[in-house]
């Protein structure tokens, strides 16, 4: 068999772990916007909670998806790229979209701006001050 050949064979495991690892990065942004919004008291009331109990099998399910998509991206770009190229550009887009995606989630779902929380731990952002600084939210 030609090195060709064997370029070309494909198998289901990159996909795979594409889609897993999206939606792994879901399902921990989710898990970070509940413990936001629990803090933070704000947005935890029964409607609230329902949105996220909503939202649990959604973000897992649509950034799997994602995942999947950026892989696909990954590999189109790097079609005509050199060998070194096309083995870390797919895996770097699935990393880079899902990571961005899974940011934007806690940042627009998990700190409800100027919302008003009844813990009094958090400030009116409703970002929990244990969120690292350098990572806007």
């Amino acid at each position: 068999m030609s090195t060709l050949e064997t370029e070309r064979r494909s198998t289901c495991l990159p996909a795979a772990v594409a889609w897993l690892f999206g939606a792994a990065v879901g399902w921990g942004a989710w898990s970070l916007t509940v413990w936001a919004r629990a803090y933070c008291d704000a947005g935890f009331d029964a409607g609230g909670v329902f949105q996220l109990n909503f939202l649990f099998p959604v973000t897992g399910v649509t950034a799997g998806f994602v995942g999947l998509a950026s892989l696909a991206l990954g590999r189109w770009m790097a079609s005509r790229a050199p060998r070194a190229v096309r083995a870390w550009l797919p895996p770097a887009s699935v990393v880079a979209v899902t990571v961005l995606l899974g940011w934007w989630f806690f940042a627009t779902v998990g700190t409800l701006d100027g919302y008003p929380g009844d813990s009094g731990l958090c400030p009116d952002s409703n970002v929990p001050p244990q969120w690292p600084g350098w990572i806007p939210a």
